[in-house]
């Protein structure tokens, strides 16, 4: 019988290799199977492969006291592990089909206002090089809805300033074409004319944005900006990269655009995920008719 760590193994280069997963989402596969796995042995000397559905809820039971998101994400790594056993041939039977999904909430995600926005865009003082590059990137990032770590990697030859596009790979290796707006175009404009090379000092980068280092932008980096620039812009609720994604696919829904389009511009693969800011639109119009309807208003 095969050991823990062997099928693990296979199952995650098989999940690399089909898939082409990021290392992040194969890491929490392997850390999730692992502690299934050390769990099994200790409580009843058994192996991932001969576990039973007894055993996996009575598991599952164990992990309650997680949040929701936490236990489905592990509950997702048991089904699929256990589908791809049975598919591949290693036991007959998939012990997780009947396993059950923890309800959640819906989770509605933190945006800014579309003031906010032009607050937090206008607050990087492009008299220097490092205030160009910023405004490019938060120019870029709201034009384009780009992920963080899309955004930091991406290379300076996927940027076609003159179709105002950008070829971005996002999560599987999955490439797309994402316009930008004019403001952003013209932002990264001055940044690749002025402020890079400056910043490079140079040296050379393939990737876009760098830092006074001669080094490609972190996510850290890019955050601890973004709060600065926040506090410049008089923002004071809670900001982070992933916050300008939620203000571009908000923004768009609420001027009306196709749910699909978003999906499309975002890179989500299920649209069960880009619906989420239908319901942030909805509270934005219960907003605006409580302002603007005459009977919403008290005598």
């Amino acid at each position: 019988m095969m050991r823990n760590a062997d099928l693990i193994d296979e199952f995650c280069t098989t999940l690399w290799l089909e898939e082409g997963l990021a290392k992040a989402t194969l890491q929490a596969y392997r850390s999730d199977l692992q502690q299934l796995g050390d769990w099994l042995q200790a409580q009843f000397d058994e192996t991932l492969l001969a576990a039973s559905t007894e055993h996996i809820r009575n598991h599952v039971h164990n992990l309650l006291e997680l949040k929701p998101a936490s236990l489905n994400r592990k509950t997702s790594s048991y089904k699929r592990f256990y589908l791809w056993l049975n598919t591949s041939k290693k036991r007959e039977d998939n012990p997780c089909q009947q396993l059950q999904s923890a309800k959640r909430g819906l989770r509605i995600p933190k945006t800014l206002n579309e003031q906010q926005m032009l607050d937090l865009l206008a607050a990087p003082d492009v008299s220097h090089a490092a205030g160009q590059r910023d405004k490019a990137m938060l120019e870029f990032m709201y034009a384009s809805g780009l992920r963080v770590s899309e955004l930091v990697n991406m290379p300076l030859r996927a940027v076609d300033l003159n179709a105002g596009a950008v070829k971005v790979l996002g999560k599987g290796n999955k490439e797309r074409l994402v316009p930008m707006g004019e403001p952003a175009r013209l932002a990264i404009q001055l940044y690749l004319n002025q402020a890079r090379g400056e910043l490079l000092k140079g040296k050379t980068s393939d990737f876009l944005f760098v830092t006074h280092f001669g080094k490609p932008m972190t996510r850290q980096g890019f955050w601890k900006n973004i709060k600065r620039l926040a506090l410049v812009a008089g923002i004071n609720t809670p900001i982070s990269p992933h916050v300008l994604r939620h203000a571009f696919a908000t923004h768009l829904i609420n001027h009306g655009a196709d749910l699909r389009v978003v999906q499309l511009l975002l890179g989500h693969a299920d649209i069960g995920t880009t619906q989420i800011y239908t319901h942030v639109a909805k509270e934005h119009l219960h907003t605006l008719l409580k302002q603007s309807h005459p009977r919403s208003k008290s005598r």
